[in-house]
């Protein structure tokens, strides 16, 4: 594992656990990176065979000067609002590909308008929303989908039996103000206000009230699946548990550090009268994002991508080989399941 990939927010919650995963899997020559020079001090206390190198992303010299040796640059700092952008012109100036996390829709609809051009002639690989909120519901949507040309409408429905939002979180929900968007009628449109509904995720999360929250999968799924329509409903419980200020950060209860918390990804995708569904279910959403960046990192290092320029998950990989591969530790994917609409 030779080759070298910078990490940036290194020392962020969900940093420290893309970190800890490429060492698991081999990948010892990193660069740790970010803003705070005392974090990352700190954080090579725990990998003191690593490389560290302080940046910021006012100062572009910076950045070319700690990703100048990275075939590949893994943003983990939020707000992606401010952090992406400089960023991606770095992984450009250098030559490296880029993935970030981004849940927040406007970054990936401005990474697609101003990168795509250069990314796809520098034949560079640039993949915003690469983690739970965004990537996995749009390496499900593909999976579910792989043989129809044409889809009517894709649900995906989100449940989480608690939410211990991160610092990271909050600071990206302070800072993103922008109208939220849904896809309808084969073109993105402002969120529209809806009721509640119920839906039964089955254990350990059951039966929750779920409300419309779309998220950067509208983007990511809409931009190149052929599809009509597009949703997110989140489970209204972790919600008020985001906007809560007095719910505490997730604490680690395991060896691979992850919070108690359980989720489950229930998608849907319907074509005339046909309904497929596909789940995934696991534990701790920021957690979970470290094993699906690495997956991702070992195709592309491996050459097992589909195109480059500016892409989604869902395109990039072979998604239903892609989910295959998580170890069911991480995450548990279910078949699909066709049935006949009513």
């Amino acid at each position: 594992m030779e080759n070298k990939i910078a990490i940036y927010g290194a020392y962020g919650h969900t940093g420290k656990f893309i970190v800890s995963e490429l060492y698991r899997q081999g990948y010892k020559n990193l660069i740790l990176s970010g803003r705070d020079q005392e974090k990352l001090v700190l954080l090579n206390q725990e990998h003191p065979d690593l490389e560290s190198k302080a940046a910021d992303i006012h100062d572009p010299q910076s950045l070319d000067d700690a990703f100048s040796d990275a075939e590949i640059i893994i943003n983990c700092a939020g707000p992606y609002l401010d952090t992406a952008e400089p960023i991606i012109k770095s992984a450009l100036r250098c030559g490296s590909h880029y993935i970030d996390l981004t849940a927040e829709q406007k970054p990936v609809l401005d990474i697609f308008e101003q990168f795509s051009e250069q990314a796809k002639n520098d034949k560079i690989l640039i993949i915003p929303a690469s983690a739970f909120y965004g990537g996995l519901a749009d390496l499900l949507s593909t999976a579910l989908t792989h043989d129809w040309s044409q889809i009517d409408e894709i649900n995906v429905y989100i449940g989480l039996d608690s939410w211990y939002p991160t610092k990271g979180t909050r600071l990206t929900g302070d800072r993103n103000h922008y109208k939220r968007l849904t896809f309808k009628d084969n073109r993105l449109q402002e969120l529209e206000a809806s009721p509640s509904q119920e839906w039964d995720f089955e254990n350990p999360i059951g039966i929750k009230e779920v409300v419309a929250l779309p998220l950067s999968e509208i983007i990511t799924i809409s931009r190149h699946l052929n599809v009509s329509g597009v949703n997110t409903y989140l489970s209204q419980n972790s919600l008020s548990d985001l906007r809560n200020n007095d719910t505490p950060e997730p604490k680690p209860i395991d060896e691979k550090n992850r919070s108690a918390q359980q989720f489950c990804v229930v998608v849907t995708a319907t074509k005339d009268n046909s309904i497929r569904t596909i789940t995934a279910q696991g534990q701790d959403i920021y957690a979970v994002t470290a094993p699906l960046v690495v997956e991702g990192i070992n195709r592309i290092l491996s050459g097992r991508i589909k195109k480059t320029g500016v892409t989604t998950m869902g395109e990039v990989y072979d998604a239903a080989d892609f989910l295959q591969s998580l170890d069911e530790d991480d995450i548990k994917i279910s078949a699909i399941k066709e049935s006949q609409l009513i």
